[in-house]
C-alpha cells in the first residue's frame, strides 16, 4: 500500500485524496484505512445498496467488517462529478464492481455519492449513499432539464 495514499486520510489531503484512500481500503479490506477516510462525527451516514441508513461511525465500522469478513470489495470510481466548495464536497461516481457469477467474472454498477467536509483533521468523509447501477448507467443522461419529483 503507498504511504501517500494512507497518509492523505489520516492527516488532510484533498477530497480527492480521501476518496482514494476510501476506495482503497474497499479493495484491501482495510478497516484502519477506511474507518480513517471518515469524520469522527456522531451523524456521519452510509447506505450500501438496498440496505438501511447506518448513523455514526461506530454502526459503519460494524457494517464494513461484517462486509469485509467476506472479502475485500474491488470497487473502483468512475464518471465521477464533483461539485466541491471552500468546505465541502460531493462527489457522485459510478463505482465499478468486479464480482464472481457462476459464468465467471463480472462487472456490477453502483452508483454512489460521496460528501465530504473539511474538518479541524483536514477533509473527511461524512456521507456514502450507494444505490444498484446498470450497464446503461455508464452511458449517462446529459441534456435538458429532467423533473425528478
Amino acid at each position: 500500500m503507498p504511504k501517500a495514499k494512507f497518509s492523505a486520510a489520516t492527516v488532510g489531503g484533498t477530497p480527492d485524496d480521501i476518496e482514494a484512500a476510501f476506495y482503497e481500503a474497499l479493495q484491501n479490506a482495510d478497516i484502519t484505512q477506511l474507518m480513517a477516510c471518515w469524520a469522527d462525527e456522531d451523524d456521519v451516514v452510509c447506505v450500501h445498496p438496498g440496505g438501511p441508513r447506518l448513523v455514526g461511525s461506530g454502526s459503519i465500522r460494524a457494517a464494513f467488517e461484517a462486509v469485509f469478513a467476506n472479502g475485500s470489495i474491488p470497487a473502483r470510481p468512475e464518471r465521477v462529478r464533483k461539485v466541491e466548495s471552500l468546505a465541502s464536497a460531493m462527489h457522485n461516481v459510478l463505482e465499478r464492481v468486479d464480482v464472481m457469477t457462476g459464468d465467471g467474472p463480472r462487472h456490477a454498477y453502483v452508483i454512489a455519492t460521496n460528501v465530504y467536509h473539511k474538518t479541524p483533521q483536514g477533509w473527511r468523509l461524512v456521507a456514502h449513499h450507494a444505490s444498484p447501477g446498470s450497464l446503461q448507467d455508464m452511458e449517462e443522461a446529459a441534456g435538458g432539464s429532467q423533473v425528478l419529483h
